[in-house]
């Protein structure tokens, strides 16, 4: 951690043109912003380089629009909301990006920001091109990566970007991410619970079979559950499973026994005919054919609930169920819940990762207590797997 060049408070910004990296990658309805933290906790820095009066462009994503402009996924939202928040003038540019881009922004002046449309709305960034890395680099005096929970990714703006500009920095939102993920990991205490929820169990599978090695419960909620109980013979109706799944779980179920780590799997579920329904409970071997599986029952709740008491250490990346509908919020809230009274009551080391995580968790009223909480999601999981990301390895 300690070889990651870090931006310095003595850094003299003034009048320099800062190429900021951030992940204002929000859940949005009807363009409306559903839940602003990864916002929030970009705010002081942000007021921190107008204060100096540096002249600010915002580099962000929002969605997979893969390189196609795509209204539905504009960043205007989020611009409409960083002007309410911030005291100076926002500008947002939707044009191109390309050799006059530079000369566009001679009119922003010191403590004055740019924030960029979707970075990838354009190819480039997607595909790491050095052309399009170049462009952006020229667009700035000094680099800051400030968005960890995008620093699993081989993208121009996170990665390439950093061959063209000479003084590259990690902003403090990536400091705090890694230095509490890093401390957490060298001072576990046993026995560790992962909390593992999700869709894709092909995009997991590196980091459950390292973690395997590591941890000595792995609890599996949300979709990623429903290729478990297909592999134990159940059927789960029209639920989201993914294809070509077995293999994947069955090395899960070997690499697990070699290490004597436990798979924990949900035993009953809250299911429903619609994403909209209402809900109710089921055993996992009496799931009709047209139910869909969007939540875990009580049983696995309590069961849960029980392991997490056994635990000096929870590590949790994804919701237990469908959580934009709040019929199917209770596992998710139940887990929070547990996790926090532990944290507070018995000195548990908990962190939780992951956008989905912290959105569904801040649909409650409730105030809950964590060790750290993380917006990072792949990145977090890829962080505490041992991977040198991407985007951290180009800071060293």
């Amino acid at each position: 951690m300690s070889k990651i060049k870090y931006f310095s408070e003595n850094l003299e910004v003034q009048s320099k043109t800062i190429i900021l990296r951030l992940d204002l990658n929000v859940p949005l309805n009807e363009k409306k912003i559903q839940d602003k933290s990864r916002i929030l906790t970009s705010l002081p820095f942000l007021k921190d380089l107008i204060k100096k009066k540096a002249k600010i462009v915002i580099i962000s994503h929002l969605g997979r629009p893969k390189g196609v402009k795509n209204n539905e996924l504009s960043l205007a939202p989020i611009y409409k909301f960083l002007k309410e928040q911030l005291e100076t003038n926002v500008y947002f540019f939707m044009g191109d990006i390309n050799e006059e881009t530079k000369s566009k922004f001679a009119y922003l002046k010191e403590g004055e920001i740019i924030l960029l449309e979707n970075i990838r709305f354009f190819e480039g960034e997607n595909k790491n091109d050095d052309d399009f890395a170049k462009k952006l680099a020229s667009l700035g005096d000094i680099y800051i990566n400030d968005a960890f929970s995008c620093s699993h990714r081989e993208q121009a703006s996170i990665h390439k970007i950093t061959k063209y500009i000479k003084d590259c920095y990690a902003g403090p939102l990536l400091k705090k991410e890694v230095s509490a993920i890093d401390t957490i990991i060298q001072n576990k205490k046993k026995p560790v619970t992962c909390i593992i929820g999700g869709s894709k169990i092909s995009t997991k599978i590196n980091v459950i079979t390292n973690l395997i090695k590591n941890v000595d419960n792995i609890i599996i909620v949300g979709a990623m559950a429903n290729n478990f109980l297909t592999f134990k013979g159940f059927k789960v109706g029209k639920s989201l499973i993914e294809k070509d799944s077995k293999k994947i779980i069955d090395n899960i179920y070997a690499e697990a026994k070699k290490y004597n780590c436990n798979i924990i799997i949900p035993e009953d579920c809250n299911v429903s005919t619609n994403f909209e329904g209402s809900g109710k409970t089921k055993k996992q071997d009496s799931i009709d054919e047209n139910e869909i599986v969007l939540d875990i029952g009580p049983k696995t709740i309590k069961n849960i609930e029980s392991i997490i008491d056994q635990s000096n250490t929870v590590l949790w990346n994804g919701p237990a169920g469908y959580f934009e509908n709040k019929n199917f919020l209770t596992g998710t809230l139940a887990i929070a819940k547990k996790i926090s009274q532990n944290t507070t009551k018995k000195s548990l080391v908990s962190i939780l990762g992951g956008g989905d995580t912290i959105s569904a968790i801040n649909k409650s009223n409730d105030k809950f207590s964590f060790t750290h909480l993380s917006t990072a999601g792949g990145a977090f999981l890829e962080f505490l797997e041992g991977k040198d990301l991407p985007g951290l390895s180009v800071l060293k």
